[in-house]
């Protein structure tokens, strides 16, 4: 199964809770800190809920 990296690129200080709730889930703490996850459905619903605070790479 295809892997994608997420990387945070902006801040979660002005962001609603619900936000900084899923980059925690994410896995994602500072500012440009990255995780690599499984390419699934849940991940993919997860970075269209703060497709504004992440990038998004296919390895």
């Amino acid at each position: 199964m295809a892997e994608i990296k997420i990387t945070l690129v902006k801040s979660t200080i002005g962001a609603i809770p619900k936000h900084r709730k899923t980059v925690q889930a994410l896995g994602l703490k500072k500012l440009h800190s990255s995780k690599i996850h499984q390419d699934n459905v849940a991940i993919r619903g997860m970075i269209k809920q703060v497709g504004h605070l992440v990038k998004v790479e296919e390895i």
